[in-house]
């Protein structure tokens, strides 16, 4: 018996829809991972890109447990002297909660040339609208609601 080996040929794009209502962002984050990975497929190889495409609505009503809005940061770099910048994650998901949730997703994916082509395949939306009607995705329900 030969084991058997995902390739680029044997791939069949799905299309996912996401509703983030009252969703914690981590859950969120690494469960839409984990679809963009493959990993909820019988035939995952790591080091193919066996994933679906994901689009998350919605994301102005994700939560945070605890007291991450006040603890939490977001931390980036200009790359000029002295340009650390961090702005708190309240209002992060009050002005780019879009943003919040790509980043969550972005640092549970490979850091290489996969993971890079994988991050293409996530849409994400601060409301219900989105553009993708033509996909016909198919909409989940994530575990983890509050």
């Amino acid at each position: 018996m030969k084991t058997y080996i995902h390739n680029k040929a044997d791939k069949s794009d799905k299309w996912y829809l996401v509703d983030a209502t009252n969703m914690p962002l981590g859950r969120l984050a690494s469960q839409v991972a984990t679809i963009l990975r493959g990993k909820n497929k019988p035939e995952f190889t790591p080091n193919v890109d066996a994933g679906d495409h994901v689009i998350v609505v919605n994301t102005d009503k994700v939560v945070l447990t605890g007291r991450k809005m006040e603890q939490k940061y977001y931390r980036y770099h200009t790359l000029y002297v002295g340009g650390l910048k961090e702005i708190q994650y309240k209002e992060m998901l009050r002005n780019k909660s879009d943003k919040a949730v790509f980043e969550a997703v972005k640092g549970m994916l490979p850091k290489n040339r996969i993971g890079r082509q994988m991050i293409k395949k996530l849409r994400v939306y601060k409301d219900e609208n989105h553009g993708h009607e033509a996909q016909k995705p198919e909409k989940i329900v994530l575990e983890g609601k509050r």
